[in-house]
C-alpha cells in the first residue's frame, strides 16, 4: 500500500479478533514509530505495551473514569500500548528556559505525531489501532508502571480487526484550506 492509500484508509478500529498481536510485529511498528519527527529531534515518546488480558481489563475498568467506550474497546483489544513522554525536554533551551511562546505544548505536538505514525505503521500490518485520551493517569500508573519524569500522553487499543469501518464524511478542501 503506498501512503496515500495507508493514510486515507485507516480508521480507528474498537472491536478486534480474539487473536495475539506477536511482540515481534510490535518491534516492527515500533520500528516505524522510531522515525516519526520530533522537536529538535529530541525523541521524547515512548511506548508501554500490555498484553495481559487481566492487566488491559483492570485498566479497562479502573483507569478510564467510567467512559463506557472506551471500557468496551479496552475490553475486545488484545493489545493497550500507553504513550507517555519525557517531560522537560521538549520546547526546552539547555538553560532551561522555553524556545518559543507554545513552552512545552511541543511535547503534545510530538506525541500526537508518534501517534499517528505508530497507527499507520500497524494500518500498513493489518493491526487495527484506536487511540484513547480519557483516563485516569494516576490511577494507570497505580496499575502499570511509568517511569517517573514522564507523562501519559494517549492509550492505544490494537488487535487484529473485527470490523470494517466505513469512511466517514470528510469536510471539502475549500473549507479547511486558505491561500493568503
Amino acid at each position: 500500500m503506498n501512503a496515500i492509500e495507508c493514510l486515507k484508509t485507516r480508521r480507528s478500529i474498537r472491536r478486534y479478533k480474539d487473536e495475539p498481536v506477536k511482540h515481534e510485529l510490535i518491534k516492527k511498528i515500533m520500528e516505524v514509530t522510531t522515525y516519526a519527527p520530533s522537536w529538535k529531534n529530541t525523541q521524547i515518546v515512548r511506548y508501554t505495551i500490555i498484553d495481559d488480558k487481566s492487566k488491559i481489563e483492570q485498566l479497562a475498568q479502573e483507569a478510564v473514569h467510567g467512559f463506557v467506550p472506551n471500557i468496551k474497546t479496552m475490553s475486545r483489544a488484545r493489545i493497550i500500548a500507553i504513550q507517555s513522554v519525557v517531560t522537560g525536554i521538549c520546547g526546552y533551551e539547555a538553560d532551561g528556559s522555553f524556545s518559543t511562546e507554545k513552552e512545552d505544548g511541543w511535547e503534545m505536538y510530538d506525541a500526537g505525531i508518534s501517534a499517528q505514525t505508530f497507527c499507520l505503521a500497524a494500518h500498513e500490518l493489518g493491526v487495527g489501532t484506536v487511540i484513547m485520551e480519557i483516563y485516569d493517569e494516576e490511577k494507570l500508573r497505580s496499575i502499570v508502571p511509568i517511569p517517573k519524569g514522564e507523562i501519559v500522553t494517549a492509550i492505544i487499543g490494537l488487535g487484529y480487526p473485527d470490523e470494517e469501518r466505513k469512511v466517514p464524511r470528510r469536510k471539502a478542501v475549500d473549507e479547511i484550506l486558505r491561500f493568503v
